[in-house]
C-alpha cells in the first residue's frame, strides 16, 4: 500500500480547474519533486495533501499511523515565541512539559553562578523544581524528544533562546525546518525550501534529503538539488498530474519528447474536425439519416476542443540595451566599506568592464547588496577609491519587492499614465507587453497584491525590462521563478550586450549566466574567480591542497587567505596577487560559458554521433551487398541518399560538439 495517495482530485478556484482529475502516489522511501509552472496549483496541491485546503472532489488515502509534516513557503510562527519554543510546538503532547524543563535549566544556570546566599536558596529551590519536571518526563517518556530538540538545533546552528521577531528570512526557513525535523514524519512536504537560504545551507539541505531514509515531496525549481536528491520527477500540468522516475534531466527529455507527440496529435485532430465542419455546412447531405452517426461524432469533437486545454505560453522577454556605456562600468581601488565596527567590504580591487556578467557569491549576511551599491555609488566608501564609468543607464531588480506598490494595478506598475511603452525604438500597448509575460488582459488592472510570488517576479521583470539599460543589476531575481522561464532568463542574458550584476543562490543559474564571480571569503575579504559557482568551488578546491600561492586562473581582489612560505609577521600587509592586462583580457575573452541547455545539448551530442555511426555503418555494409541490388522492392539509391545525409549530419554534430566543448573547457 503507498504511503500516501491522492485519486480522483478536483479542485479549482474561480474557473481554472488547478486539479482535474488528478491522481499520485507515494511510496515509502521515495524523494519526489513537483515541479509545474506558476500558477498551476503547486502549494494547493501541497496543501491539500496536508490536510489546510479541503478538494472539491475526489479523496486522499493515508497509511495507517502515517505522520506527515508540512513546511509552508512563507513559514508563519507566533513572533513572541523563541526558536526553542516555536521547534517544540511541533510536538504538542510534550510541549509544555519541555519548555518548563528548558525553562528551569536556564535559570539554575544562571543562579549557580552567583555567590549570594539568596541567590543560592533560589537555586535549591530550582533544583527541587527541575527534579520534579524530570520526574514528569520520565513518567511521559519525553527524554527523548528533549535530546531530539536539542540535536535539531544544534545541527541547524540555531540559537534555541533567540526571539522569532528578529530573524531574518533565511533563519525563519531553516527554524520551519527543524520544526518539521523533529517530529520525525514518515512523509515530509517542503514548498520551496531553498527560497532565503544561501549556498552553504542549500548543501545542506541536499545532504540531509539525500540521507533521509523516509518519504520526501518537495517543491523546488533548484535543478541542481533535484538532480542530486530526486528519485522521481511529478510535473503538475493542465489540471493533471504525470510522473518521470529518475532526474530532472532524464525528465526534461521525455517532457519534449511527449509535447512533440502532443503537437502532432492535436494538429490531426484540428484538421479532422475542420474538415467535419466543412462538411456540416453543405447542409442537405448532413440531415441524411444514414449521416446522424457522422453528425453525434462531429458534436462530440466539437465538445473534445472545447475541454481541451493548451499549454500554458512561454514567457517573451527582451531588452533594450540602449546606449553603450564606457568600456569600464566601474573600477574599484583599495574600496572598504564598515557598518559600525564590522567590515562588509575591505581592500577590494576590481574593474568591471562593459558587457562583464559578474555573479556575487556569498552566505546571507556576508554583504552582496551592500557591494552593490557600492559599485552603484549609491554608498560611499570608507577608504579607497571608486570610479564609476560614463553613460550608464541602471535598472536594478529588488529581492525584497520594494519598488511594487501593492495597491497599483498591473498596467500602471507597467506604463504609469500611458497605455504604450516604446521598447527598441518600437511602441507596443501595454495589455499587449503584459501578455509576453503570461499576464492575461483580464488581470491587467488587477491590483499587485492580488499576484502569487511568482507572478510578482513576472511583473517586475516585465517592469525591469519595459526601459532601456545598459546595466542589469538582478537581486535573487530567480525566486519563485519557475523552470522555464529561468531558462529563458538565462539565454537572454548570456545573449545581453551590456553589463549584468549578479546576486543569485541558485547555482545552475550563476553557472549558465555569469562570466566572472566576486566571492565572499570571510573577515570583509572579496576574492574574484573566473567562472560561476562550480568553477570557484573548483579553485577553492585546488588553492586549498596547493602548497603555493593561488593558481593563475584567480584574479584576487583582497588580501589571500592562504599565506605562503615567508609570509608575513602579524600585523603586516599581505602581499596582493595581480594579474597581468594581456591575460585578464584573455581570460574573460574566454568565459563564453555553456547555457544550461548548451550543456544538455553538450552531454546529448555523444550518444547522437554513436546512433548516426550506426546507421551508416549498417547502411555502409547494405550497399556494399550486390544482394542489395538484386532483391525486390529495395532502393539503393535511397539508400546510398541515406548514406550521404548521415555523412553531412555527422560532420554538423562533430563540429558543434568541438564549439562546445572548447566554450565548456574555457
Amino acid at each position: 500500500m503507498s504511503l500516501l495517495s491522492i485519486q480522483e482530485a478536483k479542485l479549482a478556484f474561480g474557473h481554472v480547474a488547478l486539479l482535474d482529475d488528478a491522481a499520485l502516489a507515494i511510496e515509502a522511501g521515495e524523494r519526489v519533486a513537483l515541479i509545474g509552472r506558476n500558477g498551476t496549483g503547486k502549494s494547493s496541491l501541497l496543501k491539500a495533501l496536508a490536510g489546510l485546503v479541503q478538494l472539491d472532489d475526489g479523496r486522499i488515502v493515508r497509511q495507517s499511523g502515517c505522520a506527515l509534516a508540512y513546511v509552508a513557503q512563507e513559514p508563519v510562527f507566533d513572533e513572541s515565541h523563541t526558536i526553542h519554543q516555536a521547534v517544540a510546538s511541533a510536538l504538542p503532547d510534550h510541549a509544555e512539559l519541555i519548555e518548563r524543563h528548558h525553562r528551569l535549566a536556564d535559570a539554575l544556570a544562571g543562579a549557580a553562578n552567583a555567590s549570594t546566599a539568596s541567590l543560592a536558596k533560589d537555586a535549591e529551590a530550582l533544583t527541587a523544581q527541575l527534579a520534579a519536571v524530570q520526574t514528569e518526563l520520565e513518567a511521559a517518556n519525553a527524554w527523548t524528544v528533549t535530546y531530539r530538540i536539542d540535536s535539531v538545533l544544534s545541527r541547524l546552528q540555531l540559537d534555541p533562546d533567540a526571539r522569532i521577531g528578529s530573524l531574518s528570512g533565511g533563519t525563519r526557513k531553516r527554524v520551519a525546518l527543524a520544526r518539521a525535523l523533529v517530529s520525525e514524519p514518515d512523509l515530509l512536504l517542503l514548498d520551496e525550501p531553498t527560497n532565503h537560504l544561501d549556498i552553504e545551507w542549500i548543501n545542506w539541505l541536499e545532504e540531509l534529503l539525500a540521507a533521509r531514509r523516509e518519504a520526501t515531496l518537495l517543491i523546488t525549481h533548484d535543478r541542481r538539488l533535484m538532480d542530486r536528491v530526486a528519485t522521481r520527477i511529478v510535473e503538475l500540468d493542465r489540471g493533471l498530474i504525470r510522473s518521470y522516475p529518475g532526474s530532472f534531466a532524464a525528465y526534461q527529455r521525455r517532457k519534449a519528447d511527449e509535447l512533440a507527440q502532443e503537437h502532432v496529435i492535436n494538429a490531426k485532430f484540428d484538421k479532422l474536425l475542420a474538415q467535419e465542419e466543412v462538411w456540416i455546412r453543405q447542409g442537405v447531405e448532413a440531415r441524411r439519416t444514414r449521416n446522424e452517426g457522422r453528425v453525434r461524432r462531429l458534436d462530440t469533437l466539437r465538445r473534445a476542443r472545447e475541454q481541451r486545454r493548451e499549454q500554458v505560453g512561454r514567457v517573451r522577454i527582451e531588452i533594450d540595451s540602449g546606449e553603450r556605456s564606457g568600456k569600464v562600468v566601474a573600477e574599484l581601488i583599495g574600496v572598504g566599506k564598515a557598518w559600525g565596527e564590522r567590515w562588509v567590504v575591505r581592500g577590494l580591487d576590481s574593474i568591471i568592464s562593459r558587457g562583464d556578467r559578474v555573479g556575487l557569491i556569498g552566505p546571507n549576511g556576508a554583504g552582496k547588496t551592500t557591494l552593490i551599491k557600492l559599485i552603484l555609488g549609491e554608498v560611499a566608501p570608507d577608504e579607497g577609491q571608486l570610479r564609476r564609468g560614463t553613460q550608464l543607464e541602471v535598472a536594478y531588480f529588488d529581492q525584497m519587492r520594494e519598488q511594487l506598490d501593492e495597491e497599483a494595478s498591473l498596467i500602471n506598475t507597467i506604463s504609469p499614465g500611458s497605455d504604450w511603452i516604446e521598447i527598441g525604438g518600437q511602441r507596443t500597448h501595454v495589455m499587449s507587453y503584459l501578455g509576453r509575460f503570461l499576464f492575461a488582459p483580464e488581470r491587467a488592472r488587477s491590483p499587485v497584491k492580488s499576484l502569487s510570488g511568482g507572478e510578482r517576479n513576472r511583473l517586475l521583470l516585465a517592469r525591469l525590462f519595459a526601459r532601456s539599460t545598459n546595466l542589469l543589476v538582478l537581486d535573487e531575481p530567480t525566486n519563485d521563478l519557475d523552470i522555464e522561464t529561468l531558462e529563458l532568463l538565462e539565454e537572454l542574458l548570456a545573449e545581453y550586450a551590456g553589463t549584468v550584476l549578479l546576486v543569485s543562490h541558485d547555482r545552475a543559474f550563476l553557472d549558465a549566466v555569469v562570466t566572472q564571480s566576486i566571492a565572499f571569503e570571510g573577515d570583509g575579504r572579496w576574492l574574484e574567480y573566473a567562472g560561476g559557482h562550480a568553477d570557484v568551488t573548483a579553485a577553492r578546491a585546488r588553492q586549498a591542497t596547493a602548497d603555493g600561492p593561488a593558481p593563475p586562473t584567480m584574479r584576487s581582489t583582497a588580501t589571500s587567505r592562504v599565506a605562503p612560505s615567508g609570509s608575513p609577521r602579524a600585523g603586516e600587509d599581505l602581499p596582493k596577487a595581480s594579474v597581468p592586462p594581456d591575460l585578464r583580457t584573455t581570460l574573460r575573452s574566454s568565459r563564453n560559458r555553456l547555457s544550461y541547455k548548451e550543456q544538455r545539448e553538450l552531454e546529448a551530442l555523444p550518444g547522437r554521433i554513436d546512433v548516426l555511426e550506426a546507421e551508416q555503418a549498417t547502411l555502409a555494409t547494405r550497399l556494399a551487398d550486390p544482394q542489395t541490388y538484386r532483391e525486390a522492392g529495395t532502393d539503393a539509391r535511397a539508400i546510398a541518399a541515406r548514406h550521404g545525409t548521415i555523412e553531412v549530419e555527422l560532420a554538423e554534430c562533430l563540429e558543434r560538439w568541438e564549439a562546445l566543448e572548447a566554450r565548456s573547457a574555457g
